[in-house]
């Protein structure tokens, strides 16, 4: 046990000698084994001293407390607490204690000045709160003014919202009453009341779990669930942005320490749970519209599922599955055409199908896999009734939902007994929809070669019997679909044709009739997308397609629709129009191989070379097809898979091979539309868009090609071409994209250093490939005006100067440009580099001269500008040096030839080095005696 005088002595040597650390220590000690009340005062009061030092305001008030507890009239404990809590933002208590401060000692000057300067603050912050509190008031009296004009009424709703985007707005109308005035808002049951409302909440919610979890509770998710039902699109939208935003904040989203308050908002999992229930609640009830069940589909399918595969738990997948899967295939069953239908959107079944493709995917064993399996199987027995047609049609209809989404699932169930004779049997129904429902699960079905090959045996009489008799044209086009689909089977194999010569060009030809005809509705017309999809793997019809350039703007604009199912038939013809799909390399022992074997060896359509291709993407880029993609990239998420997006991003690559077409791909909009192509989707997808991004960035004014803040975002994905593990082509073309976007401005050469890209930047410099060498060299040379790299060229122990002052010494005039260009922008911002130039090589010298001597005016100049740097360099040595050696002669020849525009840059350089080594003493002028 310690002395506590002893301790609080030692305490106070340290604390004068400014070693706050052992001060604490000892202060801390002392406290523990002090029994007089009076003298634990003053330690508490002595390391609240402490505590402020250490900016700990928290403990320097909580000790200041204890002083003053055992004397209130404790000076220095009162004024330590109200530095403390005017540093933690409590200025009223802060203004309490110096104010007993000042009376204690009414002529103290600090406690004065500190008690005037409080009082000013706190009636600024008065005076803001006020100006807050009634604007707010203000923006709800004018929105739940019937008599108020639309004009003001929109003026507050956006001011309500951007405040509410703040988190001291948001504090601020929330401490208002601001939720219970939001809900009238809502109740006046006006659109632009509700979307007003639900923006301002989102915002409140954003980012403060606190905050989420006491408007959830207040506003109450049946209500939240009643908005997005709602038969609007914009208030659906919000509403789900909302829910979002709520999530968001409850699953970690909010990053805030709250101290004795987490304990209030820690378990959210509830409010989770509730919202997950509702949420499948809504997919198959009648009552919801269609946007809103798009809206719900699309939350399960962005919050359901692990976002990393290397989490273990899936628990949610499998709440999802038991208690709404059937909800999510009641509403791939659903046949619009039918009466007592739930309300869909063009898009709703799809949503649906790429939900269940999700909640599959997210499985992690086969007995999962099996009771995902075993409740599809017991859904569909359940509703096929051979005396019920509704029903029975409904269970195909949900196998065709199936097929788009988990296809294993769905072509399991189409293989059991009775499925395929039913879809046959509903083929010859005399009923319209029958057929039709019928005719897309066949078509779906027959998505593997596989099943192809079956229909190829068993149903292409079907089908042609269905084309030639019904007078139904959306039957006759899904019919012809399937027969399309049936063509295709060989891919691009010119030796695999499954029809006879010129019938794939018929049925082609077919579907660009029904593609141009807008008298048919968007439903229709996109199968007729589809089945150009698959007829598209022939060259020939590619070729006959592209030069419709009213099939091809027909088709862009159904792209654009609100009809986004559409969206990967597009993307399946560009694929195959634009060859940018994987090709496997021939090797031609192979193929000879295999032809001496007598195996099946693939041919390429002479249509489908290089010239040919050319000719298409330019055929595309004239048609307006950046336009049509860059609307396709706006898609919404669910229904822009994946596999769409890498689809997307190969069609983007191939039309930007042609350096000439990239101006076209920007004035469009393209290099917008690939920056989240490059960010998000599967791995061959982001560099597929990446390497597009490069070649655009290489080229292009940034400025132009990507306004305003995006331009930063083109930097990671060029960056990440820089990996080892991408090819040399991509490598080159990002070193290219990053040269010209570090030329442009220096904060974009922050955020490429940021990036981490100088390593791989600086081990390109070392590549033995000559074009990689000489596009990294002219990287660096752009980015060493960066003072982040010029200190990476300061440090010891690395042969970073070495590497340039070589590479100024080789045969290629474009390594020796960017290489020289690098040297002599380091040497001019780093003097200290002119003398550690000299002891990096031997052969610094020679290299010197030959650039002074270069025929190349532009090597010439900068091996000058180096020269004229080190006589700059305050290196009196150095400038002695040069000028014994060579190089004063031939600086003096420079200098004497005869102005010439095309050398004059270097001849003024060498001049100016010849005054320069005048004005060191170092040469004479010369004088005429005569």
């Amino acid at each position: 046990m310690g002395d506590p005088v002893q301790l609080k002595d030692e305490g106070n040597k340290h604390f004068q000698a400014g070693d706050i650390d052992k001060a604490i220590e000892c202060y801390s000690s002392a406290i523990k084994v002090c029994p007089d009340k009076k003298m634990l005062a003053v330690i508490y009061r002595n390391r609240s001293a402490c505590y402020l030092k250490k900016e700990k305001y928290n403990n320097a008030a909580s000790d200041a407390s204890k002083a003053i507890d055992v004397d209130a009239a404790d000076i220095k404990a009162l004024y330590r607490r109200c530095q403390a809590l005017e540093k933690l933002g409590k200025l009223d208590m802060a203004f309490k204690d110096v104010q007993r401060c000042a009376t204690l000692e009414p002529k103290n000057r600090t406690f004065l000045e500190t008690l005037r300067r409080l009082g000013a603050e706190i009636q600024a912050k008065l005076k803001t709160t006020f100006s807050t509190d009634s604007r707010v008031q203000n923006m709800f009296d004018i929105l739940l003014d019937d008599e108020m004009g639309k004009e003001n009424k929109e003026k507050a709703a956006n001011n309500l919202i951007v405040l509410a985007r703040e988190d001291a707005g948001a504090e601020r109308i929330f401490q208002n009453n601001g939720v219970p005035l939001l809900l009238n808002l809502i109740a006046t049951g006006k659109p632009e009341m509700i979307l007003a409302a639900v923006r301002t909440l989102s915002g409140m919610c954003t980012g403060h779990k606190a905050r989420a979890m006491a408007i959830l509770h207040m506003v109450g998710v049946d209500k939240l669930c009643s908005v997005m039902a709602i038969d609007d699109e914009e208030i659906a939208l919000a509403a789900c942005n909302l829910f979002q935003c709520i999530n968001d904040s409850l699953t970690g989203g909010d990053k805030r320490e709250y101290g004795k308050e987490e304990a209030l908002v820690l378990d959210a999992s509830k409010d989770l749970k509730t919202i997950l229930l509702s949420l499948l609640e809504m997919v198959a009830s009648k009552k919801v519209s269609g946007h809103g069940r798009d809206q719900a589909l699309n939350l399960l399918s962005k919050n359901v599922p692990r976002k990393i595969r290397k989490e273990k738990d899936n628990s949610r997948t499998l709440f999802t599955i038991d208690h709404g899967l059937k909800k999510i295939l009641k509403v791939c069953g659903q046949v619009p055409e039918l009466p007592d239908q739930l309300p869909l959107t063009e898009n709703t079944q799809l949503i649906a199908s790429v939900l269940l493709n999700k909640l599959y995917d997210d499985l992690t064993c086969d007995p999962e896999r099996a009771n995902f399996k075993d409740i599809c199987d017991e859904y569909i027995k359940s509703k096929i009734d051979p005396k019920d047609m509704d029903k029975t049609i409904h269970a195909v209809n949900t196998i065709s939902g199936l097929l788009q989404g988990p296809f294993d699932v769905g072509n399991a169930l189409v293989g059991h007994q009775g499925i395929m004779e039913m879809m046959v049997a509903l083929c010859g129904s005399e009923r319209d929809v029958d057929q039709m429902v019928a005719v897309e699960a066949l078509i779906h079905s027959s998505s593997k070669m596989s099943r192809a090959s079956f229909f190829i045996t068993n149903g292409v009489s079907l089908l042609k019997d269905i084309y030639k008799k019904t007078k139904n044209e959306r039957i006759k086009i899904r019919a012809l679909v399937g027969l399309c689909k049936l063509g295709s089977a060989g891919g691009d194999d010119y030796s695999l044709r499954q029809f006879a010569e010129g019938s794939t060009e018929k049925l082609a030809k077919q579907c660009r009739k029904w593609l141009c005809n807008p008298q048919i509705d968007t439903k229709t017309r996109k199968w007729a997308i589809e089945g150009l999809a698959y007829l598209t793997n022939d060259a020939d019809v590619k070729d006959d397609f592209v030069e419709d350039e009213l099939a091809l703007k027909a088709m862009f604009e159904l792209a654009k629709s609100k009809d986004k199912t559409i969206l990967y038939a597009v993307a399946c013809t560009l694929i195959n129009c634009t060859n940018s799909y994987d090709k496997k390399e021939i090797i031609p022992e192979l193929v000879q191989l295999a032809k001496f074997s007598k195996q099946h060896v693939p041919e390429q359509h002479p249509k489908d070379k290089k010239d040919f291709i050319e000719q298409r993407v330019k055929r595309l880029l004239k048609a307006g097809v950046t336009s049509a993609l860059a609307v396709m990239v706006k898609a919404d998420n669910s229904i822009l898979t994946e596999q769409t997006k890498e689809m997307l991003a190969r069609v983007f690559l191939a039309l930007s091979e042609n350096p000439r077409d990239r101006g076209t791909i920007v004035a469009e909009g393209g290099g917008k539309a690939l920056i989240p192509l490059a960010l998000e989707g599967t791995e061959a997808g982001k560099v597929k868009a990446s390497h597009a991004l490069a070649k655009i960035a290489s080229i292009s004014n940034p400025e132009i090609a990507f306004p305003g803040e995006r331009v930063y975002e083109v930097i990671r994905p060029l960056v990440s071409l820089l990996h080892t593990d991408r090819d040399g082509k991509q490598n080159y073309e990002a070193l290219r994209g990053l040269t010209n976007l570090a030329g442009f401005s220096e904060k974009l050469r922050v955020k490429i250093v940021k990036e981490s890209a100088l390593p791989d930047i600086e081990s390109y410099m070392f590549e033995q490939h000559d074009q990689l060498r000489q596009a990294a060299t002219e990287c660096m040379c752009n980015l060493v005006t960066c003072k982040e790299v010029q200190e990476r060229f300061l440090q010891d122990g690395n042969d970073r100067l070495k590497l340039l002052v070589l590479l100024c010494g080789e045969d290629d005039e474009g390594l020796q440009t960017a290489a020289a260009g690098a040297l002599a922008m380091l040497t001019a911002v780093q003097k200290k580099l002119c003398t550690k130039l000299t002891t990096v090589t031997l052969q610094w010298l020679e290299i010197l001269q030959r650039l002074c001597l270069h025929h190349n005016p532009q090597i010439q100049h900068r091996g000058i500008v180096i020269v004229y740097n080190m006589l700059n360099s305050d290196d009196s040595e150095l400038a002695k040096k040069l000028i014994e050696s060579e190089m004063l002669e031939i600086l003096s020849v420079i200098g004497k030839a005869e102005d010439s525009p095309k050398r004059q840059e270097a001849l003024d350089a060498a001049r100016a080095c010849l005054v320069k080594a005048m004005d060191l003493g170092l040469i004479k002028p010369f004088t005429n005696t005569s």
